[in-house]
């Protein structure tokens, strides 16, 4: 099933390159849902590696390939475009991204969709606000999304939950991070610096 966690070998091999990469951080993270945690899993570093990502996104493909069938990828920027770039590499079909203007995700610089189905691609899954929105403009615009992939889930099965009988869903790593609201942090948390790494804040 499209929904089925990764092999254990698989698992841990993209868990060896996000560790080598230093894409898993510890420390005091409040994350683009507004969420805090301790660790936080930045792929932006792994994607710094270029022989690492596209490695990642080859495992990726060979999972979906023969399951959903796309003719593009379509992306959240910002965090979203190298993964879903290489995965379009490693498919062979288009790479598109669409961006935030005044708050709401559009396609721009010319972007047209396929007429055949879309696969959304997000690097790391925490609430999956943004590549939902996205979802809904591929949607708008006419368009079948046949999936979404990504390279962490980190939704501790809430975002699979979310999307039931609407998309499969891919992921390569299952992370179990413990997240904590603004106002519930523990008291070795709220002692640490916090940082802010993600490209947006919202509570969806």
């Amino acid at each position: 099933m499209p929904d089925d966690p990764s092999t254990p070998a698989t698992r841990d091999r993209v868990m060896g390159l996000l560790e080598k990469t230093g894409a898993l951080k510890r420390g005091h993270f409040v994350l683009s849902s507004g969420l805090h945690s301790d660790r936080y899993c930045q792929c932006a570093a792994l994607f710094e590696h270029p022989s690492d990502g596209a490695e990642v996104a080859e495992i990726m493909a060979a999972r979906v390939r023969g399951v959903v069938e796309a003719d593009a990828i379509v992306a959240p920027a910002l965090g979203g475009v190298l993964w879903g770039y290489e995965l379009a590499r490693a498919l062979g079909v288009r790479s598109l991204f669409g961006e935030r203007v005044d708050g709401t995700f559009t396609l721009r610089r010319g972007f047209t969709l396929p007429e055949g189905p879309i696969l959304l691609a997000e690097d790391v899954v925490t609430t999956g606000g943004s590549v939902l929105e996205l979802a809904d403009v591929v949607e708008a615009l006419g368009a079948r999304v046949a999936g979404i992939a990504c390279v962490v889930d980190r939704s501790r099965g809430a975002f699979e939950k979310r999307i039931e009988g609407r998309f499969p869903f891919f992921s390569l790593v299952r992370l179990e991070l413990a997240t904590y609201p603004p106002d519930a942090l523990p008291p070795e948390l709220a002692r640490v610096p916090v940082e802010a790494p993600g490209s947006r804040r919202t509570t969806r």
